[in-house]
């Protein structure tokens, strides 16, 4: 079920009520709904996988039961493996195994030697990368003693596939969501109607942005031999603002609907598009994620404590983790590496922690090195998300190649373009309302507030407007795929 779908705004509003109004309060009975609620979202995609959800939770939660339940520290242990291998084996199995068969066989084919591919037919399961790492949050955490056994299943079920964050985040941790699933809640409507309009702004960046910027992204990487390298550099661009309003959309909207249940996500984005280096761009863009690998690989490595090679190696390590997490081709683990080599400098020269505050806070506009700085991390990272769309490593190559060409002096050209401008203008009035709100959780958190109703009312409505006017054909978000 897509949040952009019709089924869900008859879902969403149906949950809503027999939370708040038929389970009177009673938190078993509000948990089971919400259980069985993220069964239902789940099984609109795929009911047989369901199968698959569910195991994922059982094989985390008893061996955690055993794990605390054992004496001996090798006992404990011997659990925590078990559990870590299975659900990692689950993942490898459905996400990465054909990738490796197939590497495997290229490789064989470089020395002459010819094999048969060993592939499985089989789907990737939406939202397995996600729930495998809410259960790993949880068995490292308890294992750590970080947080206490879950004696309840329901409570542990509901951590793992709640259904604003089961198909693509964000990444919740089992220290901050579980005791939220265990306190009774009661209805704050200051927090419903922030919500509302948190999933409003999410559907925007969704409906209007990512979804007119992909069909254009969409024709120009698809047919990138065609055009000229000033078109490639606008296909580019198109797929950075695709992506960003694609994934944080989701996020806004994953936020807002979990506000309407009394229940807190973590954040996912902050405004990663006005960074003034790498280092601040990892610190915005899907946090969940980046925090999740550095609580729980690259600290554990190490970290930066160690000499300067060691740190070379474990940012290296989490970066191309990073990229492979997001599909199994290499043009991701080539985007984790670039993202890599970007970040170094910052970190061998202890630059990594100077941007921790918002750019131009309290102020209007950035200083002129502010702008030039942002300038220059969103041009690397356009770049870098050239591999990450692109179908191959020699795709990535040749779109390269022909924007760095002698057509990159070209005036662009593609077909549909005059209705290119449309949603170049709508990109650009978006930019200017994030950098409006860029101090605030989402950008329209306070926009508006203080104005006189009708004129805050009219705001949505305009939005509201836009979402209805500009809205095509049903897609799916981008991190479904991952």
């Amino acid at each position: 079920m897509l949040f952009n779908s019709l089924n869900f705004a008859l879902f969403l509003p149906v949950v809503f009520i027999l939370y708040w109004f038929v389970t009177k309060r009673n938190l078993k009975l509000q948990n089971i709904l919400l259980l069985a609620s993220s069964c239902f979202f789940y099984a609109c995609w795929d009911w047989r996988f369901l199968f698959l959800l569910g195991t994922s939770i059982v094989l985390v939660y008893y061996p955690g039961k055993l794990m605390v339940a054992a004496k001996s520290p090798k006992t404990k242990q011997l659990w925590l493996v078990l559990s870590i291998v299975f659900s990692l084996g689950f993942l490898g199995v459905f996400k990465y195994f054909n990738f490796f068969a197939e590497s495997f066989t290229e490789l064989l084919s470089g020395f002459g030697l010819k094999v048969n591919t060993l592939s499985l037919n089989v789907i990737l399961p939406v939202g397995i990368s996600f729930y495998t790492f809410h259960g790993l949050s949880y068995i490292i955490d308890l294992y750590k003693g970080r947080i206490e056994e879950e004696r309840d299943f329901i409570n542990y079920a509901v951590f793992v596939s709640f259904f604003p964050l089961l198909i693509a985040g964000p990444i919740e941790r089992a220290t901050h969501l579980l005791p939220q699933i265990k306190a009774p809640r009661t209805f704050d409507s200051a927090k419903a109607v922030d919500g509302l309009r948190q999933i409003l702004w999410g559907m925007f960046k969704k409906i209007v942005i990512a979804d007119n910027c992909a069909k254009y992204a969409n024709l120009i990487f698809n047919s990138s031999a065609d055009f000229s390298g000033s078109t490639l550099v606008l296909g580019a661009l198109f797929f950075t603002f695709q992506i960003y309003a694609d994934f944080s959309g989701y996020s806004d909207i994953a936020l807002g609907v979990a506000r309407l249940f009394g229940i807190e996500l973590l954040r996912n984005f902050a405004f990663p598009y006005f960074s003034r280096d790498i280092a601040e761009f990892w610190r915005r863009w899907h946090i969940s994620l980046t925090t999740w690998f550095r609580d729980y690989i690259y600290i554990p490595l190490g970290g930066s404590r160690g000499g300067t090679w060691m740190k070379i190696r474990n940012t290296f390590i989490i970066f191309l983790i990073s990229g492979f997490w997001h599909g199994a081709n290499w043009t991701f683990v080539v985007w984790g590496a670039l993202n890599a080599i970007y970040f170094l400098p910052l970190m061998l020269t202890h630059n990594n922690r100077k941007n921790l505050e918002t750019v131009a806070q309290g102020k209007t506009l950035p200083t002129v090195r502010e702008f030039v700085s942002m300038l220059i991390t969103f041009s690397i990272t356009v770049f870098a998300w050239i591999f990450f769309r692109a179908d191959s490593l020699s795709h990535a190559f040749s779109y390269i190649s022909g924007i760095f060409s002698s057509s990159i002096v070209e005036m662009p050209k593609f077909p549909d373009m005059p209705r290119a401008f449309t949603t170049i203008f709508l990109v650009i009035l978006f930019i200017l309302m994030e950098w409006q709100g860029r101090e605030q959780q989402y950008a329209i958190a306070k926009l508006g507030v203080k104005w006189h109703r009708p004129v805050r009312w009219a705001l949505y409505y305009c939005i509201v407007f836009a979402i209805i006017y500009f809205a095509g054909e049903e897609q799916q978000f981008i991190y479904f795929q991952f």
